[in-house]
Formats: structure tokens, C-alpha cells, sequence
């Protein structure tokens, strides 16, 4: 996950912590970090934090970090990155979701801004090896068997050549990696006898359209009931797209980071050249220049080698449309 325009929330615990958070939120250009006020409720920040997959920054001791996280931990591909940072601003050390959260590259980021010593303790940015999960995330691919990255880990940390395979399913002989849209039936289990962890492309693209001003909640809640009724898992979705003068809305950059896409806004001009059969509206048209945002903007992400299978779908002010990648 890029950290950049990441959203934080800064928890301080003294009047030097909260000076430092001071400094932080304003050095951070780009990113939207807030710092809370004394007396906030940890727990319910955690809370929201985790639910929404918010990066969250303590500046104090790791324990406090550490209890408050605790009772939300699930699972190392979704929760958000946590980071410690001492009062006195000399170390950053990420906690939680060093790579697929971006909770390492957001500490270098932090610790360049403020004068600080990161201290990344992931066994394979130590040891300068092959890391498959930051690998993933960095090329857009889906990881299929979550337990496949400690032994790919295991094997790069031993010094061993990780062999990748970008093939059809499945290759000749076992390889550590294998990248593949075709990967059967992961519930057998027979994917140990050909690759210690399968990655595949993820498959779809959302194009959104929304008036401005729409909060994060109603853009996730209408993005997630339309892909639910169409059976799309969200981990299979590669990026949002949308049209350039929606490039600041803050709820498409908040459900990409949410999503851990990439926001992809494109100007009119480039939308009224994308290929294919779109539901036009004149109003859309005379607003913004071009007369359909989400299906253009879907099929522009998704490639020339795609369909569309969910059509504009509209409700109070939003629309929807996703495409899939063929070839």
C-alpha cells in the first residue's frame, strides 16, 4: 500500500508527545493525520481505526500501543498499520502491517520528516531479502494462501533462490511462487504440490462517479452492496477509477486506501475516447464534459482486453460500474 495521502489518526500521551504531534501533522503534507485531544477514548479510536483500516501513530511507550491494538488484531492482510514513535521523536518503529498495510514505508516517510531513526523490525527488510507480501502488494496481485509468506519468507531469510513461475496453472515442476490466473481449487490443498503461495491479477475495476461532498461511509456501504450482489469479492479488485476533477474527494481516497488500490482519476477528454457501449446521460455531459464517468472510467482501468459486468448503477447521488479483465 502507498502511504501517500495516507489518513492517520495521532495518539499523544504528554505534553512533549503532543508537541511532537503537532509538528507531525503539519509536516506531513498530503496525508490527512489528525491528533486527537487529551482524554480521547482509546478503545473506541482503536476500534475505528481497525474498521476502517486508518493508520494509527502513538507517540509514547509501545506498551500503551500494544494494549490498546490488542483486542482488534485479526489478521495481517487487513488491519492498518500501527506505529510507535517516542516522545522524544528519535525513533519510529512500525508494530503492525510492516508490508501489506504500509506501516514500514509510512514510518521511513515519518521518520524523513521529523529527523528520526526508523527501526523496521520485519525479519526480511533486516536482512535485505525477498519479501513475497510486499511483493504482492507493490504489483497489484492478489495473495491466495495467506500461509504461503512465512515459507517463502523462511526460505529467502536461509539465503535459498526463491523461484518465481509466471505461467499457466500448473507449472512442470514446484516453484516457491507461482503468479497465475488459473489456480483450481484452493480448498484441496493440492496447491502445496505446485507453488508454496499462488498470487493472481487481480481481476476487476470500479469506475465511481459521486457528487461532491459524499461521505466515506456512504460511498463504502453503496460500493460494497453493489459488489456483494453481484458475488465480487473486494480483494479481487485491482483500482477505482474516475474522472480528474474528483482527484480530491476525500471518500474515493479514503476507499482506496480502505481497498488498498490505486485511485485512478482521468480528464474528460481521455474518458470520451475509451472504446465501447456506455449508458450516456446529457446531464452528466454538460456537468463535467463527458457523458458517462463510472463505466468509462471502469473500462479505461481494466484495459482494452475487458467487459463490463456490472452497468452504471446509481443511487442518491452516487454511481457505480465495474469491469473485468479478460485476457
Amino acid at each position: 500500500m502507498n502511504s501517500k495521502d495516507m489518513t492517520a489518526k495521532v495518539l499523544a500521551f504528554s505534553n512533549k508527545g503532543r508537541q511532537l504531534g503537532q509538528q507531525l501533522v503539519s509536516l506531513m503534507d498530503g496525508n490527512s493525520f489528525v491528533l486527537f485531544p487529551k482524554g480521547t477514548d482509546l478503545s473506541e479510536i482503536c476500534r475505528e481505526a481497525f474498521e476502517n483500516r486508518e493508520a494509527l501513530i502513538f507517540i509514547g511507550a509501545a506498551g500503551i500501543a500494544v494494549r490498546s491494538v490488542a483486542p482488534y488484531v485479526k489478521d495481517k492482510l487487513t488491519d492498518p498499520p500501527v506505529i510507535v514513535i517516542d516522545e522524544s521523536g528519535r525513533h519510529v518503529i512500525p508494530v503492525l502491517s510492516g508490508h501489506v498495510g504500509g506501516a514500514n514505508e509510512l514510518a521511513l516517510k515519518i521518520a524523513a520528516a521529523i529527523g528520526a531513526e526508523p527501526v523496521l523490525t520485519t525479519a526480511t527488510d533486516v536482512s535485505g531479502a525477498f519479501s513475497v507480501d510486499l511483493f504482492a502488494g507493490e504489483n497489484g496481485l492478489r495473495i491466495l494462501n495467506r500461509e504461503g509468506i512465512a515459507k517463502v519468507s523462511s526460505s529467502a531469510l536461509e539465503g535459498k533462490a526463491v523461484t518465481i513461475c509466471i505461467k499457466d496453472y500448473p507449472p512442470q515442476d514446484k516453484v516457491d511462487v507461482l503468479i497465475t490466473d488459473e489456480y483450481g481449487d484452493m480448498s484441496s490443498g493440492a496447491f502445496k504440490d505446485i507453488a508454496s503461495i499462488i498470487l493472481c491479477p487481480k481481476k476487476y475495476a470500479v469506475g465511481i462517479g459521486c457528487r461532491k461532498g459524499k461521505s466515506f461511509e456512504e460511498i463504502k456501504d453503496f460500493a460494497e452492496s453493489v459488489l456483494a450482489d453481484h458475488g465480487i469479492d473486494a480483494a479481487d479488485i485491482g483500482a477505482i477509477a474516475t474522472i480528474d476533477i474528483k482527484k480530491d474527494e476525500p471518500a474515493l481516497i479514503r476507499l482506496s486506501e480502505y481497498w488498498r488500490v490505486p485511485l485512478i482519476t482521468l480528464e474528460a477528454s481521455v474518458l470520451a475516447k475509451v472504446q465501447g457501449t456506455f449508458t450516456a446521460s446529457e446531464r452528466v455531459l454538460e456537468t463535467v464534459g463527458v457523458d458517462n464517468v463510472c463505466e468509462r472510467a471502469a473500462a479505461a482501468a481494466s484495459g482494452p482486453y475487458s467487459e463490463m459486468i456490472v452497468p452504471k448503477t446509481a443511487y442518491n447521488g452516487m454511481t457505480l460500474a465495474v469491469s473485468k479483465r479478460i485476457h
